[in-house]
């Protein structure tokens, strides 16, 4: 199982659970910037890192508001005038949840590379 695809799965599980923290292991670069990225969305409290001279441990403190997150597999790749279309495949309802996409300019929200006017890979969704 894809490291990205079992740390999303865990933190919806523990959300639907009603916890409110996870712990996920192992982590990477890429899921540090996906979590920053949910973060800054206001999905998630705060994570942090520790080094267990393994893979690492990431504990993410939740708060109540991820319905629904998933990995986008394949990594469909995007052009800036397609976000809009794979945002009504794979959001809910307009102006509701996020696309995660890896672009030139680095991990972000699908609202941020129309205003940067980018394109790039999906990652994954959450809402």
């Amino acid at each position: 199982m894809n490291p990205l695809t079992k740390a999303l799965v865990e933190m919806k599980n523990a959300q639907l659970a009603g916890k409110e923290e996870v712990i996920i292991k192992p982590t990477s670069k890429l899921l540090f910037s996906v979590t920053q990225v949910i973060k800054n969305c206001g999905y998630v409290k705060d994570f942090e890192i520790l080094d267990d001279h393994r893979g690492g441990i990431m504990v993410v403190k939740l708060n109540g508001r991820i319905n629904n997150c998933g990995v986008i597999s394949p990594r469909f790749s995007v052009k800036a005038d397609q976000i809009e279309n794979f945002e009504a495949r794979y959001l809910p309802a307009k102006n509701f949840g996020r696309l995660i996409l890896t672009t030139v300019e680095g991990i972000m929200t699908n609202e941020d590379a129309k205003k940067k006017h980018v394109g790039g890979k999906l990652l994954a969704y959450i809402y």
